[in-house]
């Protein structure tokens, strides 16, 4: 949609964007060969809206072929990091920042002890080591309870979870299945606990309507999309006039429509594609960008040495569902400062 916008209004330098789509299958054996094969059919930039693990992978041949790559949705630390980093670049915080915005929640919120209920992913096992290993300063974990992806039923976990006496309970999975019941069950078994999730279930709006009433009533979560950004508000519209007015704006959307926007933006710096070196430079030189996602004063920067766009920890917001198991805003009691 942000390219036939962008195309819809002249396009770029007076030509036309055309997005060509090739599948790794977040594959990390496969994603070389797609890009080189993305390369060979003309592509002047890569976006490299893969799994982290699959990106990585494709970094040697990204420097290689010298064409700059953005990750949209990433998250990863180590895809902008050395080596092979001189060409790729990301929007938003990474998983190090949320360590930093949930301790500082916790702090603000007098959480000393916290039970963390959990899915048996790879994924989310090593999301959890990085994340707990650098919140391990803030706050005890006294209790953790992890539960099959495909549960059908979390009952016990929970009732352990009750009886270990936490502060607050952190839930963190892949979202989908899971997450709902894992919410269902906490709200039924320990009603009035303070819960804490990743930002899944924020992005999941399908998943929202699987849970029992009210049952997400009072949960914070990591996000991104805060509904007091005007430029969000402006996205927000945009997206409900395309696809209906019950239509719910996720990180997603953000990222995809801010990257496009970057995109744009280093064209005309660059003074066209066909000079990848240029291009490079180009989106090294874009500083304060202000972004459709974060909070209000939230932008993006790079450099030759900054290939990480978020300026400060305010590209994240903690955000609390309302009783219509819906985000209502963002959480009252804490938001990272830029």
């Amino acid at each position: 949609m942000a390219v036939q916008d962008i195309n819809d209004k002249g396009g770029v330098l007076g030509r036309p964007l055309k997005l060509v789509v090739g599948n790794d299958e977040s594959d990390p054996t496969k994603a070389p060969a797609v890009v080189q094969k993305l390369a060979s059919d003309g592509a002047k930039l890569l976006l490299l809206q893969t799994g982290s693990a699959a990106a990585i992978q494709a970094k040697a041949t990204i420097s290689q072929l010298g064409i700059p790559a953005i990750a949209p949705t990433g998250v990863t630390q180590t895809l902008v990091s050395p080596p092979n980093n001189d060409l790729i670049y990301m929007l938003a915080n990474t998983t190090g920042d949320w360590a930093k915005v949930y301790c500082g929640a916790f702090e603000k919120a007098g959480i000393k002890k916290i039970g963390v209920l959990t899915d048996d992913t790879t994924t989310i096992a090593a999301l959890d080591k990085a994340l707990f290993d650098s919140m391990s300063s803030c706050v005890q974990i006294v209790a953790t309870e992890k539960g099959a992806a495909a549960a059908s039923d979390l009952s016990a976990q929970a009732a352990r979870l009750k009886n270990a006496n936490v502060d607050a309970i952190m839930v963190t999975s892949v979202g989908g299945a899971f997450e709902v019941l894992a919410q269902n069950t906490l709200a039924s078994q320990i009603p009035g606990k303070l819960r804490f999730s990743l930002a899944s279930i924020g992005n999941q709006p399908a998943s929202w309507k699987l849970a029992n009433a009210s049952a997400l009533n009072g949960l914070v979560f990591m996000g991104s999309i805060n509904n007091q950004n005007p430029r969000t508000q402006d996205l927000t519209k945009l997206l409900k006039e395309k696809n209906g007015s019950d239509y719910e704006i996720t990180a997603y959307d953000a990222n995809a429509w801010d990257t496009m926007q970057i995109v744009k933006l280093a064209i005309e710096k660059a003074g066209g594609v066909d000079d990848g070196k240029k291009l490079n430079e180009a989106i090294q030189s874009i500083s304060g960008f202000k972004s459709s996602f974060g909070q209000s004063s939230f932008t993006l920067s790079y450099s030759a040495t900054k290939h990480l766009g978020a300026d400060g920890l305010c590209g994240l917001s903690l955000i609390e569902f309302g009783s219509d198991n819906k985000p209502k805003g963002p959480w009252a009691t804490y938001q990272p400062p830029c």
